[in-house]
């Protein structure tokens, strides 16, 4: 019974963050020699070119970190609702897709300094914007399941001091509905199944206007629904998050970061070092 008890004992303290005879989050991932990075698709973080190819300013900058650890990125779509049963089920090593950093994420997870700044959308056709942004009482509402739109439309996710119009109070009166992708909650407005979304500026302002596929619908930012920052989400203890921090350092100070920016119209969003 005793020695049952001991095989119990030493198969529990195997799990968690590291595999029995790995030392670290980081030497798990060495010895795999990949990086497992947890994405969904949306402008212009993660996202794929008329070829069929991932590109994106995360994609770019996981590129560049994973290179500077030694290891291979490899991007794996997954359920934004499942984030971190993802990451903690070790189905993917990081969530790294314009995560909005909340303290009950900071609670869960281990993540990155800040790197990106972002605030609510809400994205409704042009010809209708007047008419919803006179009133919302009523219309139907989207938001990505799981997201920090989701959040401040439930009230999950608490008013800071950055909050001028707290959601939950200003959509009290919408039918709100999850959907399973911002890029979902878009193509629910364009279809017109939604008469408005909740979604990241910076997709957003990537996705809709003039030269996209949503080019009928517009972005309205005028209710500060409050300031939030992206940032990298390891599992909870992770020795993986210094490295990367200290990696993305040093492509702020060679300049990487700041072209990456450029090229995705993100030089505004970027938090300066």
């Amino acid at each position: 019974m005793k020695k049952f008890l001991a095989l119990i004992l030493a198969g529990i303290m195997c799990l968690g963050v590291t595999s029995c005879g790995e030392k670290s989050d980081l030497e798990y991932v060495k010895k795999k020699g990949e990086l497992v990075i947890g994405i969904t698709l949306f402008a212009p973080m993660d996202y794929k070119d008329e070829n069929g190819e991932l590109i994106g300013f995360d994609k770019e900058l996981g590129d560049a970190v994973c290179a500077k650890l030694g290891v291979t990125p490899r991007y794996q779509e997954i359920n934004w609702d499942s984030k971190e049963v993802e990451l903690n089920s070790k189905n993917i090593d990081c969530i790294w897709n314009g995560m909005c950093i909340t303290e009950d994420r900071k609670k869960s997870m281990s993540i990155s300094e800040p790197y990106l700044m972002n605030t609510q959308a809400i994205v409704m056709k042009k010809d209708r914007e007047a008419e919803i942004m006179a009133s919302v009482d009523g219309i139907k509402l989207v938001a990505e399941q799981g997201s920090t739109g989701e959040g401040k439309i439930t009230g999950e996710i608490e008013d800071d001091e950055t909050v001028v119009v707290s959601a939950k109070e200003y959509f009290a009166k919408a039918n709100y509905t999850a959907v399973d992708s911002m890029a979902k909650a878009l193509m629910e407005v364009k279809a017109g199944t939604a008469d408005a979304a909740l979604v990241d500026s910076v997709c957003a302002f990537a996705m809709t206007g003039e030269g996209t596929e949503y080019d009928d619908l517009v972005c309205n930012i005028d209710n500060n629904f409050g300031d939030q920052q992206y940032g990298i989400a390891f599992r909870k203890g992770s020795d993986i998050t210094a490295e990367v921090n200290k990696a993305i350092a040093e492509l702020y100070a060679d300049g990487t970061v700041a072209k990456i920016a450029e090229k995705y119209n993100l030089s505004d969003a970027l938090i300066k070092r």
